[in-house]
């Protein structure tokens, strides 16, 4: 079965670049109980509390997490082709290396967590905050944003390749070589982050950079063009 959160990006319509809708998600939530220690594959888990939990390398195809909070868990390796996470709440947990393949992420706030090599190929990401995670090394290819910010992240090396990120922010990142090719940002906000060894520049038409960083955003540009930039005193 199809998310409802995937067929609705199917039909379309403009993504929003304003500030991430908070999830919806009680205080408190039953601890979640997996009988055979591991989730399973087109389940369903809902108001539920996942703390201290290692489950690595799990294979959970179109699984549906709803209002859900995961904390100190470790879901690294994990597959979750096809799955959704609606109105979450994920912090202190390692994800890193999960690979996903037409996901939906839809009001979920992500913090201080480990996502290096995390990999979402052609899902949707909406009103969702990744703040103060390791995201180095990420794969986002084909995948629309829709009111995501990031905050405090490293996204050094991601691949942001075909991305739709007219609906993305990014604050005091460090984007050191992620790579941007054919990537659509008209309207993509970029605030005060490290953007050394860029790749794609050209995708970065219609992008907003604040003036205090244009500096810094065109020494990148100029580089990515094969331009040399030299200080004044620098011999020929």
């Amino acid at each position: 079965m199809v998310p409802m959160a995937i067929r609705s990006r199917r039909r379309g319509g403009a993504l929003r670049s304003g500030p991430p809708a908070p999830p919806d998600v009680p205080s408190s939530a039953e601890a979640a109980l997996l009988p055979a220690g591991e989730l399973e594959p087109e389940a369903t888990y809902r108001l539920l509390r996942f703390a201290n939990l290692v489950l690595p390398a799990q294979v959970a195809e179109a699984a549906d997490f709803r209002q859900c909070r995961i904390r100190d868990t470790d879901l690294s390796d994990s597959v979750l082709d096809r799955s959704a996470l609606t109105d979450c709440v994920i912090d202190h947990s390692n994800l890193a290396n999960v690979r996903a393949g037409r996901g939906s992420l839809a009001r979920v706030h992500i913090a201080r967590s480990r996502l290096t090599g995390w990999t979402w190929l052609d899902g949707l990401v909406r009103d969702t905050t990744f703040e103060e995670c390791r995201l180095d090394l990420s794969g986002w290819r084909f995948s629309d944003f829709d009111a995501v910010l990031f905050r405090g992240c490293n996204l050094a090396k991601a691949d942001f390749t075909s991305a739709n990120l007219t609906g993305a922010r990014f604050v005091d990142c460090d984007l050191s070589g992620a790579v941007f090719d054919r990537a659509r940002m008209t309207g993509t906000r970029v605030e005060n982050c490290t953007l050394a060894g860029i790749g794609g520049v050209t995708s970065w038409a219609g992008a907003i950079v604040r003036a205090q960083d244009v500096i810094a955003w065109s020494i990148a540009f100029a580089g990515g063009l094969g331009v040399r930039v030299e200080d004044e005193d620098e011999d020929g």
